[in-house]
């Protein structure tokens, strides 16, 4: 008689762990090729070399300077910050000393320092982006640019240009024409529909977005009536709004299919991966700077363990992966 044929499963071998190291971070933002998906948010790390004394700039996936503007800027008058609950009002009003003196003096310093390295720049009309983008074409060190859309259009009454989608195609379309740089809109929160001014930035030809710039609030002190900044009204950025922010980026990826990047609000690596989890490929990390100066080597430096302890093998595996209808 033959032997009974045993029944019995052999125990399921468990997944071999992930280490930390064999983590893939790297991510693409359209023609833009990333090391990992952590970056700095313009205006917060100045124009990246003040972040020097903190941490090697190459540890970031990417460096963006602050907004460099044709001509100089002084800037608005003071006070220029204001502390609230969970965040920061700010009313900086782009101080910078001008195209001429970043492409003379703060360029040939700062190029080779980032892996990637992004300017941000800003105009008062179309054809002064599209002019300062043409003169930062091509120049060493320079991979590409993100275009502030939230300044004022002096062409339409100073109103911030992010909140038309046609003025928006415009701008776009007038920088793509005359650069091959990769190019980044940094949305508003300010608006009504911000999934129609990334289709617009997207129709033009941006290669990504990101988003969000700061929301408009105030601060006022009731026992002098004197408002906490000088232009009374200013940009509220830190985890305050990152919930705003978390909702805009899934708006936005839910009606685009280029690459977002989230900003608002991030102060750790779980923030990061919140933003990943709704849709973003990338982040950056901005108002942080200003109690954790080593924020984004810090950031970096956790988030393969965070990912391998979760048991993914890429940064690409928690890409939007959330789980919602």
């Amino acid at each position: 008689m033959p032997p009974a044929v045993s029944r019995e499963t052999k125990p399921t071998t468990p997944a071999d762990p992930v280490r930390p190291e064999d983590v893939d971070l790297s991510v693409r933002l359209g023609p833009l090729e990333l090391a990992n998906p952590v970056m700095t948010a313009s205006g917060t790390a100045g124009l990246g070399l003040e972040m020097e004394p903190f941490y090697d700039l190459s540890v970031a996936g990417a460096i963006v300077v602050k907004t460099i503007t044709k001509k100089p800027r002084k800037g608005n008058p003071m006070p220029r910050l204001s502390e609230t609950p969970s965040g920061l009002l700010n009313s900086i009003g782009l101080p910078n000393k001008g195209i001429d003196a970043f492409v003379a003096k703060t360029l040939p310093r700062l190029a080779g320092k980032a892996r990637c390295l992004v300017v941000n720049i800003a105009g008062g009309c179309s054809d002064e982006f599209a002019e300062l983008a043409e003169r930062l074409d091509g120049l060493p060190g320079i991979d590409a640019l993100e275009l502030n859309i939230s300044c004022p259009n002096v062409e339409d009454g100073n109103l911030p240009f992010a909140r038309d989608p046609e003025i928006v195609r415009g701008l776009v379309k007038s920088v793509v024409d005359v650069t091959d740089l990769p190019i980044i809109t940094k949305l508003s929160p300010n608006v009504t529909d911000v999934a129609s001014i990334a289709q617009a930035a997207k129709d033009a030809g941006a290669h990504a977005v990101s988003l969000i710039n700061t929301v408009l609030g105030m601060s006022v002190d009731w026992r002098t009536g004197k408002p906490g900044l000088g232009t009374v009204i200013g940009g509220l950025s830190g985890p305050a709004v990152k919930p705003i922010a978390l909702r805009m980026c899934l708006e936005v990826k839910r009606a685009v299919d280029i690459p977002i990047v989230g900003i608002g609000g991030i102060v750790s690596v779980d923030d990061a991966l919140e933003f990943l989890t709704v849709g973003a490929t990338a982040v950056q990390i901005g108002t942080a700077h200003y109690k954790t100066p080593d924020v984004v080597a810090r950031v970096v430096g956790e988030l393969r363990e965070r990912l391998a302890s979760a048991g993914r093998r890429s940064v690409q595996e928690q890409i939007a992966s959330l789980k919602a209808p």
